[in-house]
């Protein structure tokens, strides 16, 4: 009887502690959800200030022409990825040729290039007196070289320029559908008498809409989400707009309404993407799981494959960065290395890992929260962690500043009151605005690796650990994390690749006077001497390969 005791004791002991653990998993997935949701909420607030000084000139002269040219940036860059993406991912799945294990890894690297890269890159490229100027006017006369050169400072230059290189996220997005596809739906189609481009365009195509749409979605939010080369190739989008509006015109309000209307988008676009996959469910016959078999394809045929494939990733990653190599070995024969290079890198990275530390561990907590203990308010903290994504940098940038200056105005009263030193802008003055703009944009990447992680444990591991008296975190450590090593290395190696390309929260709640590689490349551009800023462009290329090699780690299947 008394062991029988004991061991109710202990048991209700143990009982206690999981609860513990759990609740305060759960509380802080409900604070992480509160953090990412914090900016819409606070530019929500903001816009009920009203600005009647700035909306006069807001509607006659920057929303009408902010809407259209928005408008028709997503659709052109929308139209480019996918013709480019999914052409390139049907050949590539579909068909053998001589080159294609050559392009399995060239195709997604245009996503190494950030899209303000990309401008910068090909405007010193093609402008007058640039290298395509020089090379065709040893071959025509002066005049005849200016007008063979494309103009790129217009709206169909930024959807190339953009479109070129975000077309692998519909093209890695459509290759994971294409390469899976069983045989019998072909082979049911071709006994019916249909031919090899009908079965593309009524039976290959309509299964993998819901890939890309997936991947249409990114490209458009990615494409709303630029500042850099929007503003450089003289796109008026409506994140230009928000920025004008905050920092020249210096309306709050009006920008925080602007920003509003750039939200409204974002809903559109997720909307659009979530009816571009409804409606669709393909499966397969567990009878018959053969894979379709791939075309040979010879001749001719092979090269105009090779070719249609080979030209936008020679476009999107190839021609940039050759081309920024050759700046960056003239520059630094020229004038060395400069050692604000240093102090920017360390910038860059000091702010990266912080913020891509911090995600990692609120992602694993609200997944873990979940797991643990599948309630509605879970669920819905790992929804809500997902959506920092969706918000563009410059928006999320403008919804923080609200809260991080209530807070530091807290902190300041809170010494006061205690008679202790005023902190002063403690969040905003040391860079913690910045790694909190990180942590919101690119949660979603450690949540959605780490949830796609544990879907591969059995809960029977966790059930065998609680039985055998294991505490959560015990069990935690042990049996989960092991497991979990590779999706937490790719997540941390992919937010700490974003965090040091992204331009527009950085550029607007960096400290005074601290400069990252993003925010120096910028502001050499904008002075008309972004060969000064070369080197900084190319160790940021250099370090946004890893993550694109490792999203190209899967094996080509079988042919």
């Amino acid at each position: 009887m008394v062991r029988d005791g004991a061991a109710r004791l202990l048991t209700m002991r143990a009982s206690s502690g999981r609860s513990r653990i759990e609740r305060i998993a759960l509380a802080i997935a409900l604070f992480t959800a509160l953090l990412v949701a914090a900016p819409v909420l606070s530019i929500g607030v903001t816009a009920l200030q009203p600005a009647p000084e700035v909306w006069p000139h807001l509607i006659a002269y920057v929303l009408p022409r902010a809407l259209a040219d928005t408008a028709l940036l997503l659709l052109g860059v929308g139209v480019t990825a996918l013709l480019l993406g999914t052409g390139a991912a049907w050949l590539i799945s579909a068909h053998d040729f001589a080159g294609r294990a050559l392009l399995l890894w060239l195709m997604p690297l245009p996503l190494a290039i950030p899209t303000y890269l990309a401008a910068y890159l090909y405007v010193d490229l093609f402008e007058p007196l640039g290298l395509a100027h020089r090379a065709l006017a040893a071959l025509l006369p002066q005049a005849d070289a200016v007008r063979l050169l494309p103009n790129l400072r217009s709206l169909p230059g930024a959807v190339l320029v953009i479109g070129v290189v975000l077309y692998p996220y519909v093209y890695l997005a459509a290759r994971s559908l294409l390469q899976s596809q069983t045989a019998e739906l072909s082979e049911a189609a071709r006994i019916l008498g249909a031919g090899r481009w009908t079965i593309l365009w009524r039976v290959t195509l309509p299964t993998v809409r819901p890939a890309l749409a997936v991947g249409v979605a990114l490209v458009s939010l990615e494409t709303l989400n630029d500042i850099g080369a929007s503003e450089y190739l003289g796109v008026r989008t409506m994140t230009v707009a928000v920025f004008d509006t905050w920092l020249n015109r210096g309306s709050l309000a009006g920008a925080a309404q602007l920003a509003l209307v750039a939200l409204g988008l974002v809903a559109l676009l997720i909307a659009m993407e979530r009816i571009g996959r409804r409606n669709v469910n393909v499966e397969f016959s567990a009878d018959n799981p053969r894979l379709r078999p791939r075309t040979r394809l010879t001749g001719g045929k092979a090269a105009l494959a090779f070719v249609a494939c080979l030209l936008p990733a020679l476009l999107g990653f190839v021609l940039p960065a050759c081309y920024l190599l050759g700046l960056s070995l003239r520059r630094t024969a020229i004038a060395g290395v400069d050692l604000a290079l240093w102090r920017d890198a360390l910038h860059s990275v000091t702010l990266a890992g912080l913020a891509t530390a911090l995600a990692l561990l609120l992602g694993l907590i609200v997944v873990l929260a979940q797991r643990w203990r599948c309630s509605a308010a879970a669920t819905a903290a790992v929804a809500v962690a997902q959506l920092g994504y969706a918000l563009p940098g410059l928006v999320l940038a403008l919804g923080l500043l609200a809260p991080l200056l209530w807070i530091d105005n807290g902190l300041n009263a809170l010494a006061a009151r205690l008679g202790a030193p005023s902190p002063g802008l403690l969040l905003i003055g040391s860079g913690g605005a910045v790694v909190a703009a990180y942590v919101i944009r690119f949660l979603a990447v450690p949540t959605g690796l780490v949830k796609a992680g544990f879907g591969r444990i059995p809960r029977d591991y966790d059930d065998t650990a609680r039985a055998a008296g294991a505490p959560r975190l015990t069990a935690l450590c042990r049996i989960d994390l092991p497991l979990l090593r590779p999706a937490l290395t790719g997540a941390a190696i992919v937010v700490f690749v974003d965090c040091l390309k992204e331009l527009p929260a950085t550029l607007l709640l960096r400290p005074l006077n601290v400069d990252t590689l993003s925010t120096s490349i910028y502001q050499y551009a904008s002075r008309g001497s972004f060969e000064d800023g070369a080197l900084a462009a190319l160790i940021i290329v250099a370090a946004s390969l890893p993550p694109v090699i490792w999203l190209t780690r899967f094996s080509d299947r079988p042919a």
